[in-house]
């Protein structure tokens, strides 16, 4: 059950992959402030437990796959229809089916994770875009990678995906403006399904390389996106944000 919301902002926002996880926890925080979302995903029970913990009159769950264009289209409809509007566009849907080098990488793999992890985030802003940001304003959030900042060993084809996340953010952040601001996140590991190959059977050793000596959490994330989808941000735009426990600074000498 969800707990007591604050009064209604008034705002809405779409977050893809928004079932578990990162996305949800993103979803979670945004509905305590008083938004309202639409969350998608791949399985129709899971986005019915999301919604039921999120509150069945701040959420609605759409099904699909990020990258099928009609599953797109539909999301953004479906938030017109309820909410009357999408002030907010969160691009969390991800993949990573497969680790390894990329001197090895199955070039059938490496376009299915372009086309989810990058093509789709497009899709969903240029729908966001023509519905209702272009006349009303809004903001968009990328959830990128560290993985996409420096080399990554076994996830080179992610990593490439979350560097051109990077770059869409630029360019959005730029063609969108005045009205509507484009920023990301590139988080390191938080501890998720999506992330368990990274530090199961191994979380000690694996947070051990972060000064701050834990892995991520989604709250970690979520209260970055809470900050850059407000009008406290509203003078951010075209930014990464790193939410990594510091591991970056473990980068020098």
């Amino acid at each position: 059950m969800s707990e007591p919301q604050q009064e209604g902002t008034g705002r809405v926002a779409l977050v893809t992959g928004a079932s578990r996880g990162i996305g949800y926890g993103i979803a979670e925080a945004l509905v305590a402030r008083g938004d309202r979302v639409v969350i998608t995903g791949r399985s129709a029970d899971a986005l019915q437990e999301a919604t039921e913990r999120l509150g069945a009159d701040r959420a609605v769950g759409v099904q699909g796959k990020a990258h099928d264009e009609a599953h797109q289209a539909a999301a953004v409809e479906r938030a017109m229809e309820a909410f009357g509007r999408v002030d907010y566009l969160v691009n969390n849907a991800g993949t990573n089916p497969v680790f390894g080098p990329l001197a090895e990488a199955d070039l059938a793999v490496a376009r299915k994770v372009f086309e989810t992890n990058v093509v789709s985030a497009l899709g969903f802003a240029q729908q966001t875009w023509k519905a209702w940001q272009k006349e009303h304003g809004g903001a968009i959030l990328n959830i990128a990678s560290v993985a996409g900042l420096a080399p990554s060993p076994f996830v080179g084809a992610y990593g490439m995906s979350k560097a051109a996340m990077v770059n869409l953010t630029l360019q959005l952040a730029h063609e969108f403006a005045p009205g509507v601001r484009v920023n990301a996140i590139a988080p390191a590991v938080v501890k998720t399904k999506f992330a368990a190959a990274l530090y199961e059977g191994r979380e000690e050793e694996a947070a051990a390389a972060y000064p701050l000596g834990r892995l991520g959490m989604p709250q970690d994330v979520a209260g970055a996106a809470a900050f850059l989808l407000s009008d406290a941000a509203g003078w951010v735009t075209g930014q990464t944000l790193v939410v990594d426990g510091g591991l970056f600074l473990n980068a020098g000498f």
